[in-house]
């Protein structure tokens, strides 16, 4: 399945299920099963109710859902509450928010990122936020 179109914001909703493999040129957002290989020029951003079970080559990823497998992202990965992630991660830039399960093994790329991107790490103790 190909995206010939540049661009753009591509969708597999909530009960849909697909297996194969996978290429977009653009971006996609997973809300429903992804079962297979995915190849994304852009961004990938996996929904609460997203689950894929396979590899991931992207440029950005936002994990809000369930991931099993492995991501290579070429920018930054960015796990969200709630999330749940069985994978090996290679990326530039890693954001763990609270309440994520991960286990794996990460990999951050030797590469500088790009100068435009601010990476911050966040931790709250007892109310109050640090950087």
């Amino acid at each position: 399945m190909r995206n010939k179109d540049q661009g753009g914001m591509n969708l597999l909703g909530k009960g849909a299920v697909f297996n194969g493999e996978l290429k977009v040129n653009g971006s996609i957002r997973i809300d429903g099963e992804f079962e297979g290989h995915m190849e994304v020029s852009e961004s990938v951003i996996v929904g609460k109710t997203g689950q894929i079970k396979g590899d991931i080559a992207v440029k950005d990823a936002v994990i809000g859902g369930t991931v099993d497998g492995n991501i290579r992202a070429s920018d930054k990965i960015e796990l969200q509450t709630g999330s749940h992630l069985s994978a090996d991660i290679v990326c530039r830039g890693l954001t763990v928010e609270d309440g994520v399960f991960f286990e794996g093994n990460c990999k951050m790329s030797s590469e500088e990122p790009p100068k435009d991107t601010k990476i911050e790490t966040k931790r709250q103790m007892g109310g109050t936020e640090e950087s």
